[in-house]
């Protein structure tokens, strides 16, 4: 009550967005015949006095009216249309990052070129994001020649495209494209080895069209980049087979208490010669060294039918808290392939998640967001809570004169196709042409058959071919057309009526059932009644279909029983309007939950994700990573120390035997760490002592290798080391996704569980980052002068998804000639030892 009365003192708040708008607009309007009596060279040169006066710090919002004159007369000129005072309030709302509600026939095409103009001018790069493929391609090329015209580049990012025709279109001052490319675009960029290997600028502008079909449809289903977890699965098995030849103590120590094995300098020796290879710990043999590390964390670390059981060929986890199996659920990093061929049994390859992102939390990387559609004020809560997007509801050019009747309920889906065809046949014979929409392919083949075996012809679309479906949506208003349709969403394309149409009373829309969505029913709705055209509706339910049976059959099929209806008899009641109404409703508030949750359950992987990529971005920009490294060693040390010894107790109690395993696997040192030797060291003392003898031999590998190579292998090591637990993570966290919701049971909220234990899982894996990258670089060796150069060649090569890269090369110093080192000559260090007992280790 008092709400409806403040709105008829204030106005809503829609109004009062609008009623700030018409200054601006008049604004524009006055400079209308200045901006006519310039020549085509003066109108474009505007664009470089524009850019000069934005390079000084005028504001955009200052240079609002000049530049949407400018455009105005641009789109004049080079497409011949003009665009009307609504669609300059709609360019205004979308310039401010507000989502612009137009209905459908009022020119949501043109309106974008007026903020997409003045927001180039700032030359960061404007993205105009689109449904399909053919949308991008037709609007860059039709809208291209205002932005062409006024001096501006064009770009376009469709499917097929190679890198370097990607960073091309990135590079330009306009890029159309589809949600899809632009966010893999993005996971792919980040997948990347180069700075030069990426295609993608700063995301800086937005416009999306059909925002709700994108933002909101679409939302439910993430981008995910997926590939196998492994190449081939054999080298599992050959690894399986050295394991137990493998001497315990002698060749490798196992810690129960910690769950940790390692080789010993002898057992590295072993595995080498059963290998056949002749360095371990050569760079190519990362990945065979890894392998050798898991298979034998399998063979002594995890036991048969304690921690796992093999069942129907398959190995299957054990939880070691409640003993109960869990199917589907897999150990990462490579170990449960080892477990598989440790029992004999086929070691599956995995399809993996490499990247994957939300399209909310893409979105939300814009600095600046807006968006068009014909129907979006239904989800505008959503808009606001999601995305912090106003929906503002722009007034279309002519008064809407469409007609929509009262839904028509039956109690069977066979009365309910009879009564369309009924109606479809009568309106062609009239002469009226009609659209009628359906939920699914199936629906629209059914009918399509009732249709012919009437005569009445007929086109049916479907989402196979958006050229031929423009093409017919642009001939369903023609006298006496029928046309089915799927969905009527992000066509693109104005039903226009034919000669004489609109006398007949113009096109006539034929729901066949109720969407799940409101907004659906309305965009199927707002095809008929364009600019001021005539135009009608009807929606035909039945009992029968999903949204009434699942959600409001009970009610109405007792109503429709008490009034006692005859078969092919429809009723049309406000109550059953209002049940129809009440369930979309509910499914929506479902659908919204559905991708709050997603929502929610990505923002935890998005701040990680954020952290990775950041870390990657540093790494691969060439810079000096010997300060990061340096940071890496320290605290990896502080942790062993703190971990082994106590600064509350004298030497002889310390874990000097784990301490002295922990730096010789990540360190490579093997210091003297007898009680002796330590009587009268404190643990600030020993971790300084340790911390110089790290420092020195870090220098020493440095020395050796030369900076140029220490620097190349910092940057391969940390990039390849991080890649591969960043895949591993993403797997762990899908795993824990998919178990999480049985915490309700325990009366656990699953997203704080989800939260916590995500946290937990991240931290261990920074934690093997830096242990991992580490252990690298202090083991590995350098035998030829080209192979930074040559895991260079491969890492980039390993970036390529798809087609050639193109583009730039990173430049290089030439790399230093090294004297290949055999392990039994005389370490090159000076220590005067041999090399397999020195830096070899």
């Amino acid at each position: 009550m008092i709400g409806s009365i403040l709105k008829r003192i204030f106005g809503t708040q829609n109004e009062r967005n609008l009623k700030r708008i018409a200054p601006i607009v008049d604004a524009i309007n006055a400079l209308e015949p200045t901006v006519r009596g310039l020549s085509d060279a003066d109108l474009r040169a505007k664009t470089a006095a524009f850019r000069e006066r934005v390079a000084k710090g005028e504001s955009l919002d200052d240079l609002l009216p000049e530049a949407f004159a400018v455009a105005r007369e641009a789109s004049i000129r080079a497409v011949g249309m003009r665009p009307f005072d609504v669609q300059l309030i709609g360019g205004i709302v979308l310039h401010q990052g507000k989502i612009a509600e137009m209905k459908t026939g009022e020119g949501k095409t043109l309106v974008a070129v007026m903020p997409v103009y003045l927001n180039a001018l700032t030359g960061r790069g404007v993205h105009v994001v689109t449904v399909n493929d053919y949308l991008a391609r037709r609007d860059s090329e039709w809208m291209g020649k205002v932005y062409r015209f006024l001096g501006l580049e064009v770009g376009c990012i469709v499917h097929g495209l190679n890198d370097r025709e990607r960073r091309e279109a990135y590079a330009a001052d306009v890029t159309y494209g589809t949600n899809n490319e632009f966010g893999f675009d993005y996971l792919r960029d980040n997948m990347k080895f180069s700075l030069n290997d990426m295609v993608q600028r700063d995301l800086h502008y937005a416009i999306v069209d059909e925002v709700d079909s994108i933002l909101i449809d679409e939302a439910r289903t993430p981008l995910i980049i997926s590939g196998p977890a492994e190449k081939s699965t054999e080298l599992y098995n050959r690894i399986n087979r050295i394991i137990p030849q493998l001497r315990p103590e002698t060749d490798y120590t196992k810690d129960e208490k910690s769950r940790t094995v390692a080789l010993t300098e002898d057992g590295v020796a072993r595995a080498e010669t059963l290998l056949g290879v002749e360095n371990l710990y050569d760079p190519r043999h990362m990945d065979l060294l890894h392998h050798v590390h898991q298979a034998l964390r399998a063979h002594t670390l995890f036991q048969k039918d304690v921690d796992y059981i093999v069942k129907g060929g398959k190995v299957i986890i054990v939880d070691e808290f409640t003993g109960r199996l869990m199917p589907g659920r897999r150990y990462s990093d490579g170990l449960h392939q080892a477990l598989e061929a440790k029992e004999g049994v086929r070691v599956e390859n995995e399809n993996q998640t490499l990247a994957s992102i939300t399209f909310q939390n893409y979105f939300r990387m814009y600095d600046k967001l807006a968006g068009m559609t014909g129907t979006a004020d239904t989800e505008a809560e959503e808009f606001a809570k999601i995305y912090n997007l106003e929906v503002v509801v722009i007034p279309t050019h002519k008064k809407m004169i469409r007609t929509d009747h009262p839904d028509c309920i039956y109690r069977t889906e066979q009365e309910k196709f009879r009564a369309v065809v009924r109606e479809i046949k009568e309106l062609h014979e009239q002469g009226r042409p009609v659209l009628v929409g359906t939920v699914n392919i199936d629906k629209s083949e059914r009918l399509s058959a009732m249709l012919k075996r009437e005569g009445i012809p007929h086109q049916v679309l479907n989402a196979k071919h958006h050229e031929k479906e423009a093409e017919i949506v642009a001939q369903a208003g023609r006298r006496g057309a029928v046309t089915i349709s799927t969905n009527m969403a992000g066509r693109g394309t104005d039903i226009v009526l034919g000669p004489g149409v609109a006398q007949l009373g113009g096109l006539h829309i034929i729901g066949t059932e109720r969407h799940e969505s409101r907004r659906i029913d309305n965009q199927l709705r707002g095809r008929a009644g364009r600019q001021g055209d005539p135009g009608s509706s009807r929606f035909y339910l039945s009992l029968e279909d999903d949204l009434m049976r699942i959600f409001a059959a009970d009610r109405i099929s007792g109503l429709m029983q008490r009034i006692g209806m005859e078969e092919d008899e429809p009723i049309e009641h406000r109550l059953i309007s209002r049940a129809i109404e009440n369930a979309q409703s509910r499914v929506e508030a479902q659908n919204f939950s559905i991708r709050k949750q997603l929502l929610e359950y990505d923002d935890v992987m998005n701040q990680q994700r954020q952290v990775i990529y950041e870390q990657r971005r540093e790494a691969i920009k060439g810079g000096d990573l010997k300060p990061v490294i340096l940071d890496m060693a320290e605290e990896v040390l502080d942790l062993i120390v703190q971990e082994h010894t106590d600064e509350k107790t004298y030497a002889e109690d310390w874990d000097l035997e784990g301490l002295g395993k922990d730096l010789f696997r990540i360190f490579g040192l093997q210091p003297d760490l007898s009680p002796a030797a330590l009587e009268h060291t404190n643990q600030t003392g020993l971790r300084e002592e340790l911390w110089d003898r790290i420092l020195e031999r870090y220098e020493s590998r440095e020395k050796e290798f030369g900076e140029t190579i220490m620097r190349d292998l910092e940057n391969y090591i940390l990039l390849q080391t991080l890649d591969s637990l960043w895949k591993d993570h993403l797997l762990n966290m899908d795993h824990l996704k998919e178990g999480i919701g049985l915490r309700g049971y325990a009366q656990q909220d699953p997203l704080v569980a989800y939260k916590r234990e995500g946290h937990a899982v991240f931290d261990d894996m920074i934690s093997r980052l830096r242990e991992e990258t580490l252990r690298l670089l202090f083991h590995v060796q350098i035998q030829r002068e080209d192979e930074v150069q040559t895991l260079r060649k491969e890492q980039e090569e390993q970036s390529m998804f798809y087609g050639p890269a193109g583009g730039g090369s990173t430049r290089r110093e030439p790399v230093k000639k090294t004297k290949k080192v055999g392990r039994n000559d005389p370490c090159p260090c000076g220590s005067g030892k041999k090399y397999k007992k020195c830096c070899g280790r």
